[in-house]
């Protein structure tokens, strides 16, 4: 078993993220990062869904268009 074959884990696998347009810049390697909406935590290789102007990371679509929903009434 490697680092990776165990359960995400503690606060030293949040990774730091600075979101793009269509791309990630990962700023502090880690293994996850936290759903804006849902507080969940999302494994980075599945992360999708991202906002570059809040700089926020969604879980998945329905978190997406749930933040964009609330922001625009």
């Amino acid at each position: 078993m490697n680092a990776y074959d165990k359960d995400l884990g503690g606060a030293g696998d949040l990774a730091v993220v600075r979101y793009g347009d269509g791309e990630m810049t990962v700023l502090r390697p880690g293994r996850y990062v936290i759903c804006a909406v849902s507080g969940g935590k999302i494994p980075l290789d599945d992360l999708r869904y991202w906002n570059p102007v809040l700089q926020e990371a969604y879980a998945g679509p329905a978190e997406a268009l749930a933040r964009w929903k609330q922001l625009n009434p």
